[in-house]
């Protein structure tokens, strides 16, 4: 089917946006429908969260209506940075107007005081774009509602982590907090939660749990596009449990990485076929990563659906997939999430730092040759304690990347530990993506993808 979300090229103005076949009517339907209206319609769509999780979007809206006391906000998450992903910078540099829109209808529905779009300080064209595009829709008066924010964050990994980008939206690190946004929301300070209050000054009330939604850049574009042609139109593309389109990254061993637009439920080996361009001649795919989330894929035929990867035994994640051809070593897959998870791990729960750190260690010992017995089992003892305690999902990524990847390629482990070789000696390059244009990749110079607030 055509896509809604990416269009053919660029929309540079919000007069070309207005002008466009459904520019500003979700905004409108909005206005007439009034917040619950809006709600039901949403949820009424099967819209789910793009982010990775896949909630429905109209369960989270309404969790925030009927949350606790307090100012209420809205918070675009486009902090990307989970390897393997571009989808949420291409989205913005094609067109932020339907993002902003898609955020302010949001706002209106949760009757949101003020909303925060959250990127990266590296995220300059991305920037820039949403900036201008805000402006504009101010000028014009579409955004008479709130006032719009936009926060330039580090480029901790876990800036994305939702609890942790309300920290940075306060001014601190990217550490995640105890309780989640609609519990312990922005400039709240209601819930002792090991960190310090907020004295931001906008909470009149000092109890005030101020619940805060979080979406991210897909899940907020979709909305334009639910509220001004409905709910049924919505449900009409995918799948009946994961209605829509998905805008996904594929990137890897692949002929051209590339960003595209695609129907839920087309098969995986369907999507590397479309969006990367398939693989080179004589080479077959051996797997593929959700990113460095959800354990390894490697049935072609699993559908593009949050059920179709469940069934899988995966996740189908933010959209962002990492192909390995049949050279690729499972080994060095491993490796390399493990460490780049391991450098990411804030150091808050000391089972997921230090059990992460010891799992890489272990690991480049086996990788190398130089691995034993004793490695293997202190690997498959922190994969058991490595989430203990965890206030975020960046330790179970670990446990469940690094023990699929060992449990799906078994031959592949016994022949480092017992011949102490690798029959696939050739570098891994985790996909963390810089920039990703005319199936050109650049991705993050190793050393320079890990925490800037020197916890290691």
């Amino acid at each position: 089917m055509d896509p809604y979300l990416l269009p053919e090229s660029p929309v540079r103005s919000l007069d070309e946006y207005l002008a466009g076949e459904t520019g500003g009517l979700g905004l409108a339907r909005a206005r007439e429908l009034g917040p619950a209206a809006t709600v039901d319609e949403i949820a009424r769509s099967g819209l789910r969260g793009r982010g990775g999780a896949g909630f429905p979007t109209g369960r989270k809206w309404r969790s925030i209506v009927g949350a606790g006391a307090g100012r209420r906000y809205v918070v675009c998450n486009a902090a990307e940075g989970e390897p393997a992903t571009f989808k949420d910078r291409a989205l913005i540099r094609a067109n932020p107007y339907q993002l902003l829109e898609g955020v302010l209808i949001a706002a209106g529905a949760v009757e949101a005081e003020a909303v925060y779009l959250a990127l990266k300080a590296s995220f300059e064209p991305e920037l820039a774009r949403v900036t201008e595009a805000a402006q504009e829709m101010q000028v014009a008066g579409l955004a008479r509602e709130c006032e719009i924010n936009i926060v330039a964050g580090p480029e901790d990994y876990l800036y994305g982590e939702e609890k942790a980008l309300l920290e940075v939206i306060e001014g601190r690190d990217a550490l995640p907090r105890l309780f989640p946004p609609y519990e312990h929301g922005l400039f709240a300070r209601d819930i002792v939660t090991g960190w310090e209050g907020s004295d931001g000054g906008r909470a009149a009330n000092p109890q005030a749990a101020n619940p805060t939604l979080v979406n991210n850049v897909e899940t907020l574009c979709n909305v334009p596009h639910v509220l001004a042609r409905g709910a049924d139109w919505f449900r009409g593309r995918g799948t009946a449990a994961s209605p829509g389109h998905l805008v996904c990254t594929v990137v890897g061993d692949v002929v051209a990485p590339d960003v595209g637009e695609v129907e839920l439920g087309t098969p995986l080996g369907a999507v590397v076929d479309a969006v990367g361009s398939g693989l080179p001649p004589g080479r077959t795919v051996k797997a593929v990563l959700p990113g460095v989330a959800a354990p390894v894929v490697t049935d072609l035929s699993t559908p593009l659906s949050y059920e179709g990867f469940e069934r899988s035994g995966s996740a189908m994640g933010a959209g962002g997939y990492f192909v390995l051809d049949d050279t690729a070593c499972a080994i060095g897959a491993a490796l390399v999430v493990s460490r780049f998870l391991a450098e990411e791990s804030c150091g808050q729960c000391p089972p997921c730092k230090l059990g992460s750190t010891e799992i890489t260690e272990r690991l480049a010992r086996i990788e190398a040759g130089d691995g034993a017995t004793g490695d293997l089992d202190a690997i498959e003892h922190w994969l058991g304690h490595v989430t203990d305690g965890n206030r975020c999902y960046l330790a179970v990524q670990e446990r469940l990347v690094v023990a699929s990847l060992l449990r799906t390629f078994p031959d592949e482990l016994e022949q480092h530990l017992t011949r102490r070789s690798c029959p696939r000696p050739r570098p891994i390059v985790l996909p963390k993506l810089v920039d990703l244009t005319g199936g050109v990749a650049t991705y993050a110079a190793p050393g320079r993808e890990g925490r800037s607030d020197g916890l290691r």
